[in-house]
């Protein structure tokens, strides 16, 4: 084993930082948007890394990375440190100034369950700075600053301290219009709204091919399917009468209650060990202003459940 490096001769921070950033996302452009740097400037920064070292540090293919085994020795070593940097300078930071809470979840649940509500948590909280981060990607909550997650998954694999939300159970929906012309003698069948989301295979059973005995028409030619890579896209669809939808109860229970949509056959349910939706904090220790985020939203989920 050498010596210890010497104080003066670490490299710069800056070049560390670039490294992890990388390191992280394992891709260039994802580093340079977290650290608000072009392209080019993270790769100057890894290069001269790879100089300060004297030996490669990433693999670099067509539209690939990959660490060497020098490179993911000093990774391992410098994320941690990173790591712990953030958390203590986050603290410091935190004492002194109220720091925003960032909350993470889908697309569809951001739109559908998430927004409607916002009005009540800034008349509840109006000193807690809320921030929304809608992407249907799985975010790595304490790398990527975020405090809170709603996240669609099994009692399994969710992170122990975790709160559940609700369940899922599914049913076909329609404006009420088309409803009427369904249940008519004779009429034709409306198109179907279909989520692709091919990625996630625990959703096919929420597909319509299942579905259309349960209804009493069975599949046949008619309007139909018109498909969506969105969920809210296809509630949205759904209320402007553009077919029927697969309607996730747990989201789209205000829209039922206020008879814009109308349930055409009765809900699913998952059981408790499949999927539902879960609240996840970052940390154990959650700052005051997340907590009480935290305890709004479980507030919400409790509203919302059925009687």
């Amino acid at each position: 084993m050498g010596m210890p490096l010497p104080l003066l001769k670490l490299p710069p921070l800056d070049l560390i930082r670039g490294f992890v950033a990388v390191g992280r996302r394992m891709s260039i452009t994802l580093a340079a948007q977290d650290l608000c740097l072009t392209q080019s400037a993270v790769s100057r920064q890894v290069h001269a890394l790879e100089e300060q070292v004297g030996t490669p540090l990433l693999l670099r293919g067509y539209r690939s990375i990959r660490f060497t085994p020098a490179g993911e020795r000093l990774f391992r070593s410098a994320d941690g440190a990173v790591q712990q940097l953030q958390d203590v300078l986050g603290e410091l930071r935190a004492d002194d100034t109220p720091q925003p809470v960032t909350l993470s979840a889908t697309i569809g649940v951001t739109g559908l369950w998430l927004l409607p509500r916002l009005s009540r948590f800034q008349q509840q909280h109006p000193g807690v700075d809320l921030r929304v981060s809608a992407n249907n990607q799985l975010a790595d909550l304490r790398h990527d600053g975020i405090d809170l997650a709603i996240r669609y998954t099994t009692s399994a694999a969710v992170p122990p301290g975790s709160s559940w939300l609700f369940g899922e159970s599914v049913a076909p929906v329609a404006h009420p219009q088309v409803a009427a012309a369904l249940a008519a003698a004779g009429g034709e069948r409306p198109a179907l709204l279909e989520l692709d989301d091919t990625g996630h295979p625990w959703l096919r059973w929420t597909g319509w091919r299942d579905w259309l005995d349960a209804l009493g028409r069975p599949a046949k030619r008619g309007a139909g399917v018109l498909h969506f890579n969105q969920y809210d896209q296809v509630i949205q669809a759904a209320l402007d009468g553009q077919g029927l939808a697969l309607g996730r109860m747990g989201l789209i229970q205000p829209l039922l209650a206020a008879g814009r949509l109308q349930l055409l056959a009765p809900p699913r349910q998952m059981s408790e060990a499949e999927h539902a939706y879960w609240l996840v904090c970052a940390s154990e220790r959650p700052r005051a202003e997340v907590t009480r985020v935290a305890e709004w939203i479980v507030a919400e989920a409790r509203l919302a459940a059925p009687a």
